[in-house]
């Protein structure tokens, strides 16, 4: 099975609708699949429930969908670098669902992983734990987390093989791993392509069984997220 296409167009072609679920990797914006956000945001679909771990940045990755209205729901953890998501969340015109970083990191494994859910201490006796099953082990409350698996994840890697067995680079490794396990269409734009056994196996970070659909991105702008020249 084929699964190079060659732009973010043909590996998108008949997966994109309204009120699809789609998870996105990154953190921040490293290691964020630009290509095919940016393709998303032209498309136009809209009533999106988005999985990811931040907003990203105003005018950049799902900050675009979020200004162009096309986000319905948003699923996340450290949001705070978007002031246009904080206004459309304190406006209440966004549905949002803040989620603890490695319980939403928990979520999307366990999702991949064929977990329906798992029990953490987490957010217990909190806002965090309203409308979720609660259970006492060994003397502390611990609250029922869902898996996560959406209609789409997109991942976005430093090097692939034809089989979709993914590297990721450093810091742009962050939530990718995770985001890939979580659906059963996960798309990847990497930066390199290589023959099948030319990648060592123990430097694998997902297992092409992961990925259905890869192709090699160009001109990356790998943006800053905040950059800081010189101490107040």
């Amino acid at each position: 099975m084929n699964k190079i296409y060659n732009n973010e167009t043909e590996a998108c072609a008949g997966l994109l609708r309204d009120g699809m679920s789609i998870a996105i990797g990154g953190f921040g914006i490293c290691g964020i699949p630009e290509h095919c956000l940016n393709l998303i945001n032209k498309s136009g679909i809209k009533d999106l429930t988005i999985y990811t771990i931040t907003a990203h940045i105003d005018g950049w990755g799902i900050g675009r969908l979020l200004e162009s209205g096309q986000v319905k729901k948003l699923v996340g953890s450290y949001l705070g670098e978007n002031k246009y998501f904080a206004e459309l969340c304190i406006s209440g015109k966004l549905d949002v669902e803040f989620n603890p970083m490695g319980t939403l990191a928990e979520r999307m494994r366990a999702g991949g992983a064929g977990i329906a859910g798992f029990y953490t201490r987490v957010g217990a006796g909190t806002i965090v734990a309203e409308g979720k099953d609660v259970k006492v082990f060994d003397g502390h409350e611990y609250i029922l987390e869902r898996g996560i698996t959406c209609d789409l994840s997109l991942v976005k890697a430093w090097k692939s093989d034809h089989e979709g067995n993914l590297v990721y680079r450093k810091t742009a490794r962050n939530s990718n791993p995770l985001v890939a396990m979580c659906s059963k269409m996960t798309i990847a734009e990497v930066e390199e392509i290589v023959p099948n056994g030319q990648i060592d196996p123990d430097h694998i970070h997902t297992p092409g069984i992961y990925v259905k659909r890869l192709f090699k991105g160009s001109n990356f702008e790998k943006r800053i997220e905040r950059c800081i020249t010189r101490c107040a």
